[in-house]
């Protein structure tokens, strides 16, 4: 197992399974898309924040990142036009 962390993370989606709860995640500065599982369903992730994530790597046959903590990144807050797209991608939804 390896440790990871990222920072200035957008939520993209959030998918709950039986074992888990899996959020897609981006990262706003490389627009890097994080695949992110929560083992014990206790995250509250929500898209109207970005957010610093850390947590282990597990690659025993696939490789899942893990998360053991989450975090609001206070250093940036996202614009006020993000905030409006992401309203009005949830009342469509």
């Amino acid at each position: 197992m390896f440790n990871f962390s990222a920072n200035h993370l957008l939520l993209l989606s959030r998918m709950e399974y039986r074992t888990c709860v899996v959020f897609l995640m981006q990262d706003h500065s490389t627009r890097r898309v994080y695949r992110l599982y929560d083992f014990t369903k206790s995250q509250t992730i929500t898209s109207d924040h970005y957010y610093c994530v850390s947590g282990k790597v597990n690659s025993a046959d696939k490789l899942y990142l893990v998360i053991e903590s989450v975090k609001r990144d206070t250093q940036h807050s996202p614009d006020p036009q993000l905030r409006l797209e992401w309203t009005a991608r949830e009342r469509r939804s």
